[in-house]
């Protein structure tokens, strides 16, 4: 028995600091407004690392973590609501209910998607069904991190869902 995840997306706004400049500010207000309209969004300023000392910024390019936290000033976060087991009286997930949820977030994350095409995701809260997982969880970094999976794991004994190496 496993819990039923509802559709999430949380991306690194990539190249957000451009979004922050007075041309551009209106944009992503509107982005953020059309996004709302669907489903709630969740900006956490925390996340991203713009501004942040050279330091912190080099720490950052050592990581596998997505390159695009170097230049976002925040996280965005739309997603679904409490998880359902299965076979469990009382707390079965609603599927009908939980496909309109799906939708409705979906169209959310495409709002912000039209002004950061290139976002990149926190994988540890990622959707799992993010279609181009390996460049939103990844970035530039995938490439290497597949060849140090592949020289280490050549049988893929270690594998998660969307994983570094688990396309097959």
């Amino acid at each position: 028995m496993f819990p039923m995840k509802m559709r999430s997306y949380n991306y690194f706004l990539r190249s957000s600091q451009a979004l922050l400049k007075e041309d551009k500010q209106d944009e992503l207000v509107s982005a953020l407004f059309a996004a709302s309209r669907e489903w709630s969004v969740e900006l956490h300023f925390n996340k991203g690392l713009a501004g942040a000392p050279p330091e912190a910024i080099a720490a950052a390019k050592n990581t596998a973590m997505n390159p695009a936290v170097i230049d976002s000033f925040a996280l965005a976060i739309i997603a679904g609501g409490a998880q359902k087991l299965p076979g469990v009286p009382g707390h079965e997930p609603d599927l009908k209910e939980a496909r309109k949820d799906a939708r409705y977030i979906a169209k959310s994350m495409q709002a912000l998607r039209r002004v950061v095409p290139s976002a990149g995701a926190y994988v540890s809260k990622s959707s799992f069904f993010e279609l181009n997982w390996q460049i939103a969880f990844w970035g530039e970094n995938y490439a290497r991190l597949k060849a140090v999976k592949t020289k280490y794991d050549p049988d893929a004994w270690f594998s998660v869902h969307q994983g570094v190496g688990t396309e097959a």
